[in-house]
């Protein structure tokens, strides 16, 4: 009997040990196809603001073995609609609204303001990140390609600028449109170096190294304008 409860008891550790690192398995989106800048499309049709109470874009950094979820707040955002498809908009994203959805002294006092110093986002003197919509075209995924966001139907194509660097991404994503509501939202993977943020990338720290990775997951509601 206790040779069995030795057995179950090390099988049940085994169970957490995994479960622990399934928690910290990295988040996966879409891959974003990342380019140089393109000019931006009109925005036309029926002008949507967005409601930035209710938005936000989510954040996923990783590490060795850890995860740092964040989100940002939006400071203003605004699409237009014309015969139910999205034609265009831009968004100012405020980088100083971060919050860490993880607690505690070492996320409060160490991390945050590490990744709003120069080494990461640079947020004294980039408080802002803005995205322009450059091309809008239907989601038509080619043969075994699937997006992570169920029911995509959109392929949205915008420049990113972050930190003073501008670069075009394209990524599939959900918009709905019922009445007076408009809702969106994506899951895609971009490289952070892309943007000059090159901290940690370095396999030779072991444990302390950071992915360039990093996860980004949009949530944008948006109301008709003088609704």
């Amino acid at each position: 009997m206790k040779g069995k409860n030795q057995i179950t008891n090390l099988l049940l550790a085994c169970s957490l040990v995994l479960l622990a690192m399934a928690c910290e398995k990295a988040p996966k989106g879409d891959d974003a196809k990342i380019t140089e800048k393109e000019q931006a499309v009109a925005a036309t049709g029926t002008s949507f603001v967005v409601d930035t109470a209710q938005s936000y874009v989510k954040f996923t950094g990783n590490g060795v073995g850890k995860n740092h979820p964040g989100t940002f707040k939006l400071n203003y955002g605004a699409v237009a609609i014309d015969n139910d498809s999205l034609t265009g908009g831009s968004f100012v994203i405020n980088i100083n609204s971060m919050q860490m959805e993880q607690q505690g002294k070492d996320i409060k006092e160490k991390l945050r303001p590490h990744l709003l110093s120069g080494d990461f986002f640079d947020a004294s003197k980039f408080g802002t990140a803005t995205f322009e919509i450059t091309n809008v075209m239907p989601w038509e995924p080619k043969e075994g390609e699937k997006s992570l966001v169920e029911g995509a139907n959109f392929s949205i194509s915008g420049n990113l600028t972050l930190k003073g660097v501008i670069k075009n991404i394209t990524f599939p994503a959900r918009v709905d449109l019922d009445g007076n509501t408009l809702k969106a939202k994506a899951n895609f993977d971009i490289d952070r170096r892309q943007w000059q943020m090159n901290y940690g990338n370095d396999k030779t720290l072991g444990d302390k190294f950071i992915s360039e990775t990093v996860n980004i997951e949009l949530h944008l509601q948006a109301l008709k304008a003088n609704s």
